[in-house]
């Protein structure tokens, strides 16, 4: 007797979500890394104009990409309690990017370029992946909040306007 399941694809939605969002912005800190150790070596004296432009673009993907994503729930859903699990969809996309760019990283910077630093593979892990993971999880709450905020704000200012369309005006009543 054979046995076929059903696929659940709510689940596989779900999964894929954050694989999404998780895999590139997993590359997208590998590159910035890559590209920060690049600077480093060219130009030490810079190194921390640098690093900070490299923070700011690794954290400024997830704001603007989680703020589109509140945008859209917020559109698709009038209730707030029907909104989606952003905040789940975007931690398990930045333990991804957090594993993948700490051990991409570690074995980059061991054995394919200078400069990108010599830690051990476990500090690279966990404290590199810990901090990738938080530059993509916390930004990316701040930008689905701020999202779903300005639709929100949107749909106040459309329905006070649209009850003051119904209400009859004083001069009306007066004529």
């Amino acid at each position: 007797m054979q046995h076929t399941a059903a696929v659940p694809w709510a689940t596989l939605r779900a999964m894929v979500s954050w694989l999404l969002r998780g895999l590139p912005l997993a590359a997208v800190h590998i590159v910035v890394r890559v590209l920060l150790g690049m600077a480093i070596v060219h130009s030490p004296l810079n190194g921390n104009w640098w690093k900070t432009i490299a923070v700011a673009v690794v954290v400024i993907i997830p704001l603007i990409w989680a703020g589109i994503d509140g945008i859209a729930d917020a559109r698709a859903h009038d209730d707030p309690d029907d909104y989606e699990d952003l905040t789940m969809r975007w931690l398990k996309a930045g333990l991804l990017a957090g594993v993948i760019a700490g051990v991409v990283g570690w074995a980059l910077a061991n054995y394919a370029f200078a400069g990108m630093g010599q830690n051990s593979f476990l500090i690279e892990l966990f404290a590199g992946g810990s901090f990738t993971a938080l530059l993509v999880f916390i930004p990316a709450m701040v930008g689905a909040s701020v999202g779903r905020f300005l639709v929100r704000r949107q749909r106040r200012r459309e329905q006070r306007d649209d009850s003051e369309d119904t209400r009859p005006s004083l001069q009306k009543q007066n004529a």
